[in-house]
């Protein structure tokens, strides 16, 4: 006997089949639960919220973008103050557009940023949105190193990390009800997860590799990528780069494997002069 539901959706075609349903578990919700605070939202808006619980599995790339903007609206002078200085700001930004240009997603609108902390430190959210602290640019020893930071950063947004991490999280929580994943949740969800809990093992080595092709392809030497990490590594407390991101020595090695010999140290900035140069203004006494 046929299914009914396998009836309809042939009917009908995926393309309305998946509005159709949300508008029905929507309408559930006001049927079955008349008196529940879910019963209060426009009609609308219910109906958005069943469709999110597809679209949070095949995002667009708008709506990831989106995400991301509420993300940096919600952490900018909440979690941490944006560092100012133009001569810094647009020093990262040409870096990390040279890197975005040739990477898996060159036509995602990336926006990078510099956190004003003395903590090393990078992170990134969803659509495009990177963060490197100003402790970090500091400890860089060249433009190669910066660059690889950003670069691996970028491999999370390309691979989607975030928004994978997000759905893992919110099922394990129980938060995703049948009218999806209230987006105000959703933005507090990816803010806690971007800034306080690790990448998995995958994510990272997968980062890793990602953006060492990307290294490569912007014209920067992939040891760049080693020479960061290996440095850190001396300190006698683990920055916060790498407490957030487990597995260091392992990726270090997976990295090495991944190199070419021939062209590992070549490519564009390694002058620590220049370097130096480009982020004066954060080596003054009191830098803005």
């Amino acid at each position: 006997m046929l299914n009914p539901l396998s009836f309809v959706s042939r009917w009908l075609g995926r393309r309305w089949f998946y509005p159709l349903l949300s508008f029905a578990v929507a309408l559930s919700l006001v049927v079955v639960t008349p008196h529940s605070t879910q019963a209060q939202i426009p009609w609308r808006d219910l109906i958005r919220q069943g469709i999110q619980v597809i679209q949070l599995s095949n995002m667009s790339p708008q709506q990831e973008v989106q995400l991301g903007q509420q993300m940096n609206e919600r952490m900018a002078g909440r979690q941490f103050r944006l560092y100012r200085n133009s001569q810094i700001t647009s020093y990262v930004d040409e870096i990390g557009q040279r890197l975005a240009a040739v990477s898996d997603r060159p036509n995602l609108p990336f926006t990078f940023q510099v956190v004003r902390d003395d903590n090393v430190n990078a992170f990134a959210t969803t659509g495009g949105f990177v963060y490197v602290t100003t402790g970090l640019l500091r400890t860089a020893d060249n433009e190669a190193q910066l660059a690889s930071v950003l670069a691996h950063e970028i491999g999370h947004i390309t691979r989607r990390h975030l928004l994978q991490q997000m759905r893992q999280s919110a099922i394990a929580q129980g938060i995703v009800t049948a009218a999806g994943l209230d987006r105000s949740t959703a933005v507090n969800l990816g803010v806690d997860l971007a800034l306080n809990r690790p990448r998995s093992r995958k994510d990272e080595f997968e980062a890793d590799q990602t953006g060492l092709r990307t290294l490569a392809q912007a014209g920067y030497p992939q040891s760049a990528m080693v020479g960061f990490m290996e440095k850190l590594l001396d300190r006698p407390s683990p920055p916060t780069v790498l407490s957030t991101h487990p597995a260091t020595r392992d990726r270090i090695a997976a990295i090495e494997r991944a190199l070419d010999p021939a062209r590992a140290n070549v490519g564009d900035g390694l002058d620590e002069t220049a370097y130096k140069t480009q982020i004066q203004p954060l080596l003054s006494a009191n830098p803005r």
